[in-house]
């Protein structure tokens, strides 16, 4: 399973990729990327919400997210992300799931919605059981969350299990509160 080991970072590999160490273990990063397509169209990938595509998140901004439902870095980070859900909201923030599996069991349809049921998840999860979105994003780690402006243009990234009042979440939380102002 990949994670980040808390408080060691390689510091080449973070010059050479961009990222900045963050306590805690996290990593994030600056960008201005367009989000690209998501890698399914079929109403089998989604759960809680017909196929979407960039276009449909338009006027949004967009909180996405890389997980594994058996990667407990993953699910530790459900109370600051769903909190984060509720709060910005109102404000128009849009939540989505990239659930990128590690283990078999975990592209298993029926398992993957007892989890997000467990979890209490409502937002929309699409299935990327080939890696084809990880793939797009050039994603490496579990959980990784990426901001989305309103225009689809992705604006900041942020790898590693995460909780409020960390450093990191922090820095992420101050990025979100200025997208949604804007």
């Amino acid at each position: 399973m990949q994670r980040f080991a808390r408080g060691v970072v390689v510091g080449a590999v973070c010059v050479l990729m961009g990222v900045a160490a963050q306590p805690g273990g996290a990593r994030a990063e600056v960008m201005a990327l367009p989000l690209p397509p998501f890698a399914s169209s079929q109403q089998q990938d989604w759960i809680q919400s017909p196929p979407l595509q960039p276009a449909d998140l338009k006027d949004h901004v967009v909180l996405l997210y890389f997980w594994t439902f058996d990667c407990w870095n993953s699910y530790r980070s459900f109370p600051w992300l769903l909190n984060l859900e509720r709060e910005y909201a109102p404000l128009g923030l849009r939540v989505v799931g990239i659930h990128t599996p590690e283990f078999d069991h975990e592209k298993v349809r029926g398992n993957l919605e007892a989890k997000i049921a467990q979890f209490n998840v409502t937002h929309p999860v699409m299935m990327d059981n080939g890696f084809r979105y990880w793939r797009a994003l050039d994603n490496r780690y579990w959980p990784t969350f990426y901001l989305v402006d309103r225009d689809g243009i992705i604006r900041y990234a942020m790898a590693g299990e995460t909780h409020g009042g960390d450093r990191h979440a922090e820095k992420f939380e101050t990025v979100l509160a200025d997208l949604v102002r804007r």
